[in-house]
């Protein structure tokens, strides 16, 4: 539990890097939203390019050796960062995230089914919850981390000379070093650790497709929604406060942060004692319509629902129609623990093809966000475009009431 607690944290700090590096790159390349969003494609979009190749990897490899690999390639892509920032270079920064994706999704596939098989199936979301709250912890951590060391001694995001420029972009370079160091050394303690390897029976499934499973594939359809709008909520919220004209816009993805960790601790001591993991991902649902709502029509201005929230603690309040956006961290941080123990339920050998089915669906979070702000952009009204997010929370409603069950296609 300690080696996948650790991977579960560096999932979470290199995922939610990407809120505070596309403002950061919209500035220092002189991006529109829309072109800034390709920092998210880019990374996710090597969930759905890389899965069935990655899952083929760790046949050959085996799980434990198929996680050091993963960090391997991560550090290789946290290198690329460095010629990509000396020559502040937009190509040279998509393909370093793609190469980071591409690490992730080796680890993802190798992780996710050891949670799930450690203990019982009706607990396995609370175990997925758990690092979760290790994960999203790491991301409030990070665009943290990234502003105080980044934007020291710089002004304004919004008001930078060209030497101020340069030397954010230069700043970017050690950052990147030492977590290629450090994934590296982790890699390393991987390989030469005591983590157990994963071993399947054949059963009477075994010449079956993956894709007669239809849990596993309506599962991957809502994980596909949900990455989609997890990433909506954690990626744009900064965006869209810059765009209203709030100071540290870069750092606003820990206020997302800091209410998927609320909503995991939930999940932590409710599942399965309780809370059902069914009941659980219908109640995120049908939060997250509701709070999507809430973002669309109050207020950009009033700060009235952020100081009730923030008020005594001393954090930097938030317009009301911003402090919605946070909110839906509340929503989706339980929606992954409880559809991959429903997925993944009594599937024997198919196991490891069905988690690399489920982290293909996490091109939603590359697909999705970039449909956002192309239709943002279109509009002109960042606002209402968060509307078009409650088709996510629908679909993944219809999976917790119905998808989940069905066993085979016919109805």
């Amino acid at each position: 539990m300690i080696v996948l607690g650790i991977l579960f944290f560096i999932f979470g700090f290199v995922t939610w890097l990407n809120g505070s590096l596309i403002p950061f790159l919209k500035v220092i390349l002189t991006l529109s939203d829309f072109e800034a969003l390709f920092v998210t494609f880019a990374f996710y979009i090597a969930y759905t390019v890389m899965a069935l190749p990655m899952a083929s990897i760790l046949e050959r490899t085996g799980y434990k050796n198929g996680i050091s690999l993963g960090l391997f390639i991560m550090s290789i892509g946290s290198l690329l960062f460095i010629p990509a920032a000396l020559n502040a270079e937009y190509a040279l920064f998509l393909l370093a995230l793609f190469t980071l994706g591409t690490g992730l999704t080796l680890l993802q596939t190798a992780s996710n089914p050891y949670v799930v098989l450690l203990g019982p199936q009706e607990s396995a979301a609370m175990r997925i919850s758990i690092m979760g709250l290790i994960n999203k912890s790491a991301g409030v951590l990070a665009p943290l981390v990234f502003t105080s060391l980044i934007f020291s001694g710089i002004g304004s995001i919004d008001d930078l000379k060209t030497e101020d420029i340069t030397l954010l972009a230069d700043k970017l370079i050690l950052p990147y070093i030492v977590m290629a160091v450090a994934l590296s050394a982790l890699a390393l303690f991987v390989k030469y650790s005591s983590l157990k390897e994963l071993h399947y029976e054949k059963d009477e499934y075994d010449d079956t497709s993956i894709f007669s499973f239809a849990r596993v594939v309506l599962g991957a359809v809502a994980l596909f929604f949900y990455v989609g709008i997890e990433v909506i909520a954690g990626d744009t919220i900064g965006l869209y406060a810059q765009g209203l004209g709030f100071l540290d816009a870069t750092a606003l993805t820990s206020y997302t942060m800091v209410f998927m960790v609320i909503s995991y601790l939930i999940g932590v001591f409710c599942i399965p004692k309780y809370l059902s993991q069914e009941k659980a991902l219908i109640g995120s649902a049908s939060l997250g319509i509701i709070l999507l709502l809430g973002v669309a029509f109050s207020s950009t201005t009033s700060h009235s629902i952020s100081e009730i929230l923030w008020g005594w603690s001393g954090v930097m309040p938030l317009p009301n129609s911003v402090m919605f956006v946070a909110l839906l961290g509340l929503a989706n941080a339980l929606v992954w623990p409880t559809i991959w123990p429903l997925a993944l339920d009594d599937l024997g050998s198919h196991t490891p093809k069905g988690s690399a089915l489920l982290i293909m669906a996490i091109a939603g979070g590359a697909l999705l966000p970039l449909a956002f702000g192309r239709i943002s952009a279109l509009s002109g009204d960042m606002q209402s475009t968060y509307l078009y997010g409650i088709i996510c929370y629908l679909v993944i409603l219809f999976y917790a009431i119905k998808g989940h069950k069905m066993n085979s296609w016919s109805l």
